[in-house]
């Protein structure tokens, strides 16, 4: 059941997803089970290109040996797997918690294909959500199986990029630099930052729509977004501030944040801007914000561990007597997800390989003063990195004239 009608160069293609679903059978044979579950709904579109709004109601992904693929699923959700999926085959069941709670006709599933008394590798004990849902694990409606945790199996694939991954996530950060450009060109004193935002998001999604066709479907929260998250003035020092729609003034800073999702795939793109001229201690901080980055950049390299990145970011808040602005690790990976592992940070020691992708965003966060941080994404290749995102990072391009 392959996913239809979709632009090619826009999604993971079939061979690759093949590819994927074959790594999870080596994992199956080598630790001698019959078959793997996932529960997980990040790992069940990395297997089978199933993006769904996941809810109450349970869904599963199930790998056999064989490498054959079934998809568990509420019935709402019937045709659309039929429309964006790439399995075997889809079964569903009526409602959540029906007459018959989904858990229990999951087990019975298993049982038809044979696998009553299996030994399972799974992702977690039983389905979780915290929109409602209660029920049993697996091991309490299927006692005569055996199951073995594997919660990290397909993160842990998800680590090195393929060159198709590597692919989209390039393309995230071209919509992500339009629709930041945007952005800044909409900001002026007195604008509220919704306004700002919403009008540079739409305009930016709008292009996408309109350059990739009718057929282009996101995969992801949103196509294209770029805006504040309420980072601006004095609110800019939290720095996961929620919007509070603040009007910009002379004299602001702003944190900003722009991304895009192309076939589930995003990247991040952050900077600090200003309205009107900046202070003097704004200069200094901006400056001292650069000076972190660029100095997280040097230390990035193949066969270094995270940690190393954190470590060197932290001696020059130890040397500038910054440890008062200090407030979050150097970076995280980037995919599927906003946040991946691994991170840089000193309790990291994963070691740095050709192939992954970061942001790379230590910032300043000074009360009375807002926040100071740029975040790009970076591609690690054989000899150190190489920049995706490419918007100005040094202070005059990121002035907004009063």
């Amino acid at each position: 059941m392959a996913a239809k009608n979709y632009p090619l160069g826009l999604q993971i293609g079939n061979a690759e997803l093949h590819s994927r679903v074959e790594r999870i059978t080596q994992a199956i044979a080598e630790k001698e089970a019959q078959a793997a579950i996932f529960f997980n709904t990040t790992s069940i579109f990395y297997l089978s290109h199933f993006y769904f709004i996941a809810t109450e109601r349970p869904a599963a992904l199930v790998v056999t040996r064989e490498g054959k693929t079934t998809l568990f699923v509420p019935r709402l959700e019937e045709e659309h797997v039929g429309v964006v999926a790439h399995v075997g085959r889809a079964v569903s069941y009526p409602e959540y918690p029906s007459d018959i709670h989904p858990m229990l006709r999951f087990a019975v599933l298993l049982k038809e294909m044979g696998l009553e008394r299996a030994h399972f590798l799974s992702d977690a004990p039983g389905y979780a959500s915290s929109w409602g849902y209660a029920g049993p694990a697996l091991a309490e409606v299927l006692p005569q199986a055996r199951f073995s945790a594997i919660p990290k199996l397909v993160e842990g694939h998800r680590i090195i990029k393929s060159q198709a991954e590597i692919a989209l996530i390039r393309e995230s950060c071209k919509w992500g630099n339009l629709a930041h450009e945007l952005l800044q060109q909409y900001c002026a004193p007195g604008l509220s930052e919704l306004e700002v935002e919403q009008q540079a998001s739409q305009e930016a999604t709008r292009a996408m729509f309109d350059t990739y066709g009718r057929l282009y479907r996101p995969l992801g929260p949103v196509a294209v977004y770029a805006g504040f998250r309420g980072q601006v003035g004095a609110n800019a020092a939290l720095p996961h501030a929620v919007t509070i729609n603040a009007r910009m003034q002379p004299g602001d800073v702003l944190v900003t944040g722009a991304y895009s999702a192309i076939g589930g795939y995003v990247s991040e793109l952050e900077r600090t801007m200003f309205v009107g001229e900046p202070g003097t201690e704004q200069r200094r901080l901006f400056d001292l914000m650069v000076l972190l980055q660029e100095v997280a950049f040097e230390a990035i390299r193949p066969g270094v561990p995270c940690s190393a990145v954190d470590q060197a970011v932290r001696a020059v808040y130890e040397r500038e007597k910054l440890w008062p602005y200090w407030r979050h690790h150097v970076g995280h990976a980037l995919g599927l997800l906003a946040h991946e592992a691994p991170f840089f940070d000193i309790g990291d020691a994963t070691l740095i390989e050709p192939g992954m992708v970061f942001s790379v965003e230590p910032g300043l966060y000074v009360p009375g003063l807002g926040g100071y941080r740029h975040s790009d994404t970076v591609l690690v290749t054989e000899t150190g990195l190489e920049m995706l995102t490419y918007y100005p990072r040094d202070l005059e391009s990121l002035m907004i004239p009063l």
